[in-house]
């Protein structure tokens, strides 16, 4: 990691923590995985903040070694309401004085000093019918961002270019920087084995949403689970919301037997079904990265998952990929990561040099000098 010319005075940044508040989700792996690197980093200074008065005195200690926590507590249904209509209050209230500011979870703060939002799909413009009503407003805070001078930050090329043509960013005001690779090693393939019921199954992960289109797992599971009755399909992640679609789907699954909803999971659990997996399934409607893909690749379980989205740009040809929404063609991708030795050994291999490519250290690197580049 690169450190800064001798005499340079550090850069103040204040960063949204938010994300690291309750249970894990994506966007909590994003700020959790650049944070240390970026706090160790001698030419910044991290202070952090969060969008909320219940869980103010939980942001301390969810903070790694040598990020500040603001000065004050910032009251997040208020704000919201008032940047809706309003460039007041500034963060600079609550954080003090800073050089650069990153909103790592959509809602950028006015702010006397630069703003980097960072933004990670674009469901809401995209699929809104997909969307929980309270992300209904990202794009009007988007757009007041952006009218206030505001930078995009985007995870892939092909997110950059949605917020160029489906958002109207100014071209020149949108930087990608793609994300790392959380940890997950160290898993044991028989409890993943003893969780999942089975020695070989099929392994989904994420939040219970419509964007993930489970019930289309659920159905191409069926298809070929006769012919393979020794394996399971396996869902790990907290609910969402999608109207009990998932659950029905499985409800009325003839193999609902060999069908495990386990909820949310701690890092241990998801690391042991992963370390187990026969293969991972991810058949979403959209994605702007794609962390869970990458993690069974770096633990060498083939992946199938749709050609959405950022998928095929972060992916490549490391996976299996398929049509959205096409149940025939994903069960026949199932049947052969099940089946097909050589190909299982191909991808395998393929996807530990895919996800070789993605840290943390390299995405906190970049963001450093888009700070920089931003303070001037």
């Amino acid at each position: 990691m690169a450190g800064p010319a001798s005499g340079v005075t550090p850069l103040a940044v204040a960063l949204d923590a938010t994300p690291l508040l309750g249970p894990r989700t994506g966007i909590g792996e994003v700020v959790a995985g650049i944070l240390s690197p970026l706090a160790a980093r001698p030419d910044l200074r991290i202070r952090a903040y969060a969008l909320t008065l219940r869980g103010r005195r939980a942001l301390a200690a969810a903070l790694p070694p040598g990020v500040e926590p603001a000065t004050r507590a910032v009251p997040a249904r208020w704000v919201r309401r008032r940047w809706h209509r309003a460039d007041r209050p500034r963060i600079e209230r609550w954080t003090g004085r800073v050089d650069v500011v990153h909103a790592t979870n959509y809602v950028a703060p006015p702010a006397d000093a630069p703003v980097l939002v960072s933004v990670y799909d674009l469901t809401v413009v995209r699929f809104p019918e997909l969307c929980a009503p309270d992300t209904l407003e990202y794009p009007a805070l988007l757009r007041r961002a952006l009218a206030r001078g505001a930078t995009l930050h985007a995870p892939s090329t092909a997110i950059a270019e949605e917020l160029v043509d489906a958002l109207g960013a100014p071209s020149d005001r949108v930087v990608t920087v793609p994300l790392g690779l959380p940890e997950v090693g160290g898993g044991a393939p028989r409890r993943g084995h003893r969780l999942a019921g089975a020695e070989r199954y099929v392994l989904a992960l994420g939040t219970i949403e419509p964007r993930k289109n489970l019930p289309a797992l659920v159905a191409a599971f069926d298809a070929i689970a006769d012919a393979h009755p020794e394996v399971h399909l396996v869902h790990a992640g907290g609910d969402g919301w999608d109207e009990g679609a998932f659950d029905l789907a499985v409800t009325r699954s003839p193999h609902r037997a060999r069908i495990r909803r386990l909820g949310y999971v701690d890092p241990a659990t998801r690391a042991d079904l992963l370390a187990g997996a026969t293969v991972f399934a991810y058949p979403s409607r959209y994605e702007g990265f794609g962390f869970p893909p990458l993690e069974a690749m770096a633990v060498g379980v083939p992946v199938v998952a749709t050609a959405v989205g950022s998928l095929p740009e972060v992916l490549g040809d490391a996976a299996h990929l398929v049509p959205d929404d096409d149940v025939a063609v994903l069960a026949g991708a199932l049947e052969v990561l099940l089946t097909d030795e050589a190909g299982r050994a191909a991808r395998i291999e393929a996807g530990h040099a895919r996800a070789a490519r993605y840290s943390w250290a390299s995405t906190a690197d970049a963001l450093a000098a888009v700070y920089r580049e931003l303070a001037r």
